[in-house]
């Protein structure tokens, strides 16, 4: 078995090992608005959530990205769950594009407007969450800013949700891998829950059993 010591690990070695081994993982499409009110937009994978009371959600932004000056200078912000229909946008919209630049404008994209805050969300992205900021925290030397925001508004297609339940197979959403790969859900696999519960990865967040 190979052994890397991380002090001897450039940021890049560091970064490939990382983003090989923690996958799949989820993309966060944000829409942050700048302060001359264009609609900057970004995918991010270092995406989870964080609390369900208030609903929260966190992202990494790295610093060559303006979505994290975007989120403190408006205090808001939408992430947007795409499909798979949408890669080629997801894809187009990590390059780095000056601030002047709307990426939802150079691609072509739809956007509609939130209901609770002024950034205007994607109009195709199934799944849409309109959030307000709540932290951001500095890490690493890299200078990575991990982005928490507050959710005031859900917004999932009609098809897809049902009792609060939402059909993560027929949402069909885009995972990432490394070095521009991509993956989509595939074969899934049920286990009866341990101790009763069925919610056995959720009893941090949630008191629901149902």
């Amino acid at each position: 078995m190979m052994e890397f010591r991380t002090s001897e690990l450039s940021t890049r070695e560091a970064y490939r090992l990382l983003t090989g081994v923690i996958v799949p993982r989820p993309v966060a499409w944000v829409t942050t608005l700048t302060p001359t009110g264009d609609v900057n937009l970004a995918p991010f994978s270092a995406f989870t959530l964080v609390s369900p009371q208030p609903p929260m959600v966190g992202f990494t932004v790295g610093p060559k990205k303006d979505t994290a000056q975007n989120v403190r200078t408006s205090g808001e912000f939408v992430v947007n769950i795409a499909d798979l229909s949408l890669l080629d946008a997801v894809h187009g919209s990590s390059g780095e594009y000056p601030p002047e630049i709307s990426e939802v404008s150079e691609l072509g994209l739809d956007t509609v407007p939130s209901v609770a805050i002024s950034t205007p969300r994607i109009a195709k992205a199934p799944v849409q969450m309109e959030c307000r900021l709540h932290t951001i925290h500095l890490h690493g030397d890299f200078g990575t800013n991990f982005v928490v925001g507050e959710i005031v508004v859900f917004h999932i297609q009609d098809d897809l949700v049902e009792n609060f339940r939402v059909n993560t197979l027929a949402l069909d959403p885009i995972c990432v891998l490394q070095g521009g790969n991509y993956a989509r859900l595939g074969e899934t696999f049920n286990r009866t829950p341990i101790h009763g519960t069925r919610n056995p990865w959720g009893n941090a967040f949630s008191e629901d059993k149902s």
